[in-house]
This record gives C-alpha cells, structure tokens and sequence, in this order.
C-alpha cells in the first residue's frame, strides 16, 4: 500500500503550467533492442498534485523468449497463460490517456511502450513524459548515482521486489511525489519531452552484423550472460558525437559510472546498433556517457582533458533509438 505522506500537509502554492495528471509506468522487458518485447507493466496513476488515484498490473506474453530471467524473473512458464500485448492495450491505454509517462529513464519505456502499440496498430495515447533522472538533476538531489535505488534511499522507500514493475512503479510513484513537491515549491520547470507515437511497424529485426562477423547479439542464449567477449566493430569511427546531432555506426563509446538500466544490456544495445563500445577513453573517443559528469573516475577525468563530449544515460538512449548507418566507401 502506498502510503500518502503529504496528506496532512497544507496546500503548496501550484504552478498552473504543471500537468493535471500523471502515469507512473515500469516495464519489464525481454532486452533492449528493436525487436524486444514488453513481459510486464505497471501503471501508477496520480492527479496533478501527485496523490495516487489508481494502481494496475499485468503479465504480457511476448511470444519468444522472456530474456534475462535473471533480471525480472518472468519465465516462459510463468508468462505462458499471460495475455498478448494486443488484448491489454485498451486497458493500458485507458491508464496512460490524458497523462503525463513517468519512468525512470523514460526514453526506455516510452519506446518499448510505441513499439508495442506500432505492433497492435494501435497509436499510443502518450503525448508528453518525464523522466525522475532529468528531475533528479534538474532538482540537484544529492545522490551517489541515478538508480532507482539510490532515489528510494534518499526519501526513505523500501524497495520490496526490485526489478518487478509493480513494486519498481510504487518505487518510483512514491518518491516521485515529494520531487514534484520540491519542483513546485521551487518553481521549477518541469523537464517535459514530447512523445511522437510510432504509426508503422515491422517485426523484421533492425539489421545486425551477426552474419558477417559472427555475433548474435541475443538474450536467448543461456550463456549470454557468462560471455562478455565483444566483436571488432565492422565499421570505422566517423570522429567525435556533435551535440545536437544523431549518433554514426563505429562511433566509440565508453560508460562510466552506474547506470540505471542493466550495464550488460546497455552495452549490448549500443553493440546492436552498430557503436563501438570502448573500455576506456583516449583521443579517439566519440562519446562518454555518465550519470554522474562529477565525479573523478579516471574515464571522466580523461574525458576533460581530451575534450571529449559527454551525456547522461537517458540521452544516450534516446540517441540509441535513431542511429545513422556507417557512410559507405569511408
């Protein structure tokens, strides 16, 4: 049960720019590329001032295989008898409609949640999201890192089943709700993204470079996890990420730092998508992404000194989501 800890509080002046009502969403997923699917979802719905109106919850056949078990714990047995994306879309899109999407890392959720609706021909009802990362800096909460478990710690949630969408959405409602206050009382301007709703979709997978290197990057595999051995990137580095510009095949990219989704999963994705994951930062480095620019790990540090951009995480996978392929003949 969601406790209300502002219940007996007296009414904070509100911005009238602020949304009438919010989803907060988590969703548990088979991986993270193209053609991955959603195995479960949860949805906390809050009026404008954060206090929970509603809480839902479904299992989702994805119809393959669930993925890392070992993450959400949703095994094919498990998720058998569960219902096809399709048949819960109504009942999710009734929860989603009218409301600002807040997730943690919200691009990654936003996109699973299109992807899925694109399959069902149906449009998404989402139109604006808010990712608690962006807030949480926007806010200058003093955190160690952006997990979701470092932003529980900080307002005293007790995190009951990590990694179940259910209690990762409570998670997230309940600590939500004191950011939005803290953002009220301030003033501060929310971190609003517009979402534009995927319209057309192909269940071929996004083109990989299995074939001809030998690489299948896929959560199928029972020994995906135990090897961590990448391929040679195929393509050559284009040069440094522009800020404001879409990510190149053979960009190299390297990750400091914790990062909210998975790190295994995130690496895989950019490998996916034809970058270049680096173990460390030199001259040649596109990119670094980091939660925590601040800090003084010897790859942000090396990072300064070469002038190498950098970006957060939830920038990084919005990026992931439209990367432009290698120019041929260079």
């Amino acid at each position: 049960m969601l406790v209300d800890r502002a219940a007996d509080e007296s009414p904070t002046p509100w911005p009238a720019a602020y949304p009438e009502g919010y989803a907060v969403v988590d969703v548990e997923t088979t991986g993270l590329a193209r053609d991955d699917r959603i195995v479960s979802a949860a949805v906390y719905q809050l009026d404008a001032r954060g206090q929970v109106e509603d809480q839902w919850y479904t299992l989702v056949n994805p119809q393959r295989d669930p993925g890392p078990v070992w993450i959400h714990g949703l095994t094919t047995e498990v998720l058998a008898d569960a219902p096809l994306f399709p048949e819960i879309a109504d009942e999710l899109a009734k929860r989603l409609d009218g409301r600002v999407l807040v997730a943690h890392n919200a691009a990654f959720d936003w996109s699973m949640l299109a992807r899925e609706y694109a399959r069902a021909n149906v449009t998404a009802p989402v139109r604006q999201r808010l990712c608690t990362i962006a807030l949480s800096k926007e806010l200058g909460l003093p955190l160690p890192n952006h997990k979701l478990e470092s932003l529980a710690a900080h307002y005293g949630v007790v995190q009951q089943r990590a990694h179940h969408a259910l209690d990762d959405a409570r998670v997230l409602a309940e600590t939500f709700r004191p950011s939005l206050r803290l953002a009220a009382e301030t003033g501060l301007r929310l971190p609003l993204l517009a979402c534009q709703p995927l319209t057309e979709w192909s269940d071929a997978p996004a083109p990989t470079r299995s074939a001809s290197i030998g690489y299948q990057p896929s959560y199928r595999s029972g020994t995906w996890r135990q090897s961590r051995k990448r391929p040679a990137c195929p393509y050559p580095n284009p040069g440094r990420y522009k800020e404001g510009e879409q990510l190149i095949q053979g960009m190299r990219v390297a990750i400091s730092g914790d990062t909210s989704v998975d790190r295994e999963l995130l690496e895989d994705r950019a490998i996916e998508a034809g970058l270049h994951i680096a173990t460390s930062v030199s001259r040649l480095t596109s990119l670094l992404v980091t939660n925590d620019p601040g800090s003084l790990t010897s790859k942000t540090a090396k990072a300064r000194s070469f002038g190498t951009p950098v970006i957060d995480e939830a920038a990084f996978m919005q990026l992931l989501l439209h990367v432009v392929p290698a120019r041929e003949g260079k």
